[in-house]
């Protein structure tokens, strides 16, 4: 018998205060360990009131010199170095930040305390630059004059504006519409239920091969991150390369929805996705692929699968996905023991995760380049952002419901067990990684911020197979969305699959341009015998429900 779940807590408590909280105690415990070591207290300080003196010195003594300006892009602009005070503001804002981060290294913490300061001290750093104040940021005061104010009369519409949406605009989000410049390539719906859609899309080619793929994306957003527009599309690309493509489409979930778990997600949403796709292919097996968190899905999917003895995988990709949680990178600082406990309790019996409150997150990651970037270019500028579809979609959240949330925080970021054999029971089998052994294609991004290279990685070592890693450049969204035809970045292949990533990579061979082509090479083996294209999306128990891309994609979180 199942395990009596706890009586839920009222939300009194919001999970920013949470975190917040668990903030204050990284704080205190820093502050505590100077306390107990004057000495290192008193050198800190020496050495930051030197800084600052040399930094006064250095603006108000000496004229500035060809090309001295910091690499930081914050202060790139020319008017802060035309005049001392404005240097003094930039030096001293440098200089008391590397002091401040040196204090941070020199404290008595354990490691875990002490990445979670770093973190602190950093938001607290890149909030207070003086790029982020208008009496402070000479570039925008310049701007101000020259426009007798209008810059600051338009800053202030935008901050308006971007209070009634309830977040930072980093885009021009009417430049955009689901349907009709985003997410347009041509299919029906097929099969829907109540958490998800799914989507064939029209063929391409004549012929095609067999055996379809089955797109599965991240269900913290919205599936057209794979079918943004016809020049960067991943669904218009296999389309051309010949294969059969289905994608599943999760829905925003509402209030009411508020108690599907985990399991809602692998049997309702992923394996029926599966099942749909091979029956209107009329194939015993499909390929499949998982982007992100909806990477993690499918691999527990086809885990779950192998357990019951339904092979219908031909092979796996995974992109940008976390199987193996050890290495996450800065986003365990939001979550520790006590912040799962809480929201446990707070959401066991039901309720909606928002998805703002899981985009503001991985926003603050990088808060330079996804937040303060922003304040400075729309309210202090008075400048719209530019129509920026990667921009858009990234803004298109989607709510979770509590207990899946509370259950996926639990089992992989603070404990692990998805990479450990048999220590979850999903869909009433027990899950082991190790069973999923089709032919598996892993991909990273060397500056990914959501799933470190080095845990996608371990991840891959994870499964059973023969496995193909492919490190791609750039990050989470750019360094995956990256079509040929751009020509841009390049990425890392090597054979080895050697323990330490540094040595894989110090191993690897680098080849430019976009990694599509060798993952197209790859899967084309795996898509079986070439056909006859169908005319007529759907079959006769699955026949078109609306044209894509569906409504479900089409409806915003609250």
């Amino acid at each position: 018998m199942a395990k009596p779940l706890p009586p839920a807590l009222p939300l009194e408590e919001t999970p920013t205060q949470q975190v917040m909280a668990s903030f204050a105690d990284t704080y205190r415990a820093w502050m505590e360990s100077f306390l107990a070591r004057p000495d290192a207290m008193v050198e800190q300080q020496r050495r930051f009131y030197e800084a600052q003196v040399q930094a006064w010195q250095h603006a108000f003594t000496e004229p500035p010199k060809e090309g001295e300006a910091p690499a930081d892009k914050r202060f790139a602009a020319p008017e802060w170095n035309q005049h001392p005070l404005f240097r003094y503001y930039r030096d001293a804002y440098l200089a008391a930040s590397t002091a401040m981060m040196q204090s941070v290294e020199a404290a008595t913490l354990d490691e875990p305390t002490r990445e979670r300061m770093r973190f602190v001290m950093r938001q607290y750093l890149d909030a207070t630059s003086p790029s982020n104040f208008l009496a402070t940021n000479p570039e925008a005061l310049k701007e101000a004059a020259e426009s007798g104010g209008d810059t600051l009369v338009k800053g202030y519409a935008n901050l308006v504006a971007d209070l009634g949406k309830g977040h930072v605009s980093m885009t021009d989000e009417s430049a955009f519409e689901v349907g009709r410049n985003v997410g347009t390539t041509k299919g029906s719906v097929v099969f829907e239920n109540g958490l998800i859609q799914v989507i064939q899309y029209a063929p391409q080619t004549a012929r095609v091969h067999e055996t379809p793929i089955v797109l599965v994306p991240p269900c913290i957003n919205k599936f057209y991150i794979m079918d943004l527009q016809p020049d960067n599309s991943l669904v218009g690309f296999l389309l051309a390369q010949g294969h059969t493509v289905f994608m599943v489409s999760w829905r925003n979930v509402k209030e009411d929805q508020g108690s599907l778990t985990w399991d809602d997600y692998i049997a309702e949403g992923v394996i029926a996705g599966l099942e749909v796709a091979r029956k209107i292919a009329k194939t015993r097996k499909v390929n499949a692929l998982g982007f992100c968190v909806g990477g993690t899905l499918l691999a527990t999917a086809v885990a779950v699968l192998e357990a019951q003895g339904r092979k219908i995988v031909e092979s796996l990709t995974l992109l940008t996905t976390l199987l193996d949680f050890r290495d996450v990178g800065e986003i365990k600082v939001f979550i520790d023991k006590a912040f799962v406990d809480k929201r446990e309790q707070q959401l066991c019996g039901g309720g909606i995760v928002p998805g703002r409150e899981l985009a503001s997150s991985f926003s603050f990651l990088r808060a330079n380049d996804l937040v303060w970037a922003y304040v400075v270019n729309n309210y202090l500028r008075g400048k719209s952002p530019p129509a920026f579809d990667l921009l858009y979609w990234n803004s298109d959240s989607t709510n979770l419901p509590g207990p899946m949330y509370a259950y996926y925080i639990r089992h992989t970021y603070l404990e692990n067990n998805l990479a450990k054999p048999d220590a979850l029971a999903v869909c009433g089998v027990p899950v082991d990684l190790k069973r999923i052994t089709m032919p598996a294609f892993v991909f990273s991004a060397r500056e990914d911020h959501i799933v470190p290279w080095h845990g996608g990685y371990a991840s891959a070592r994870c499964l059973g197979g023969p496995v193909t890693f492919t490190l791609g450049a750039s990050g989470h969204i750019a360094g995956t969305i990256n079509p040929p035809a751009k020509g841009k970045r390049s990425f890392w292949s090597n054979a080895k699959r050697v323990a330490d990533p540094r040595k894989w990579l110090e191993q690897a061979e680098e080849t430019p341009g976009s990694w599509w082509p060798t993952w197209s090479k790859w899967l084309k083996p795996h898509g079986g015998k070439l056909v006859a294209a169908r005319k007529v999306l759907g079959d006769a128990r699955h026949k078109p429900i609306e044209p894509a891309p569906g409504r479900y994609v089409k409806e915003r979180a609250e």
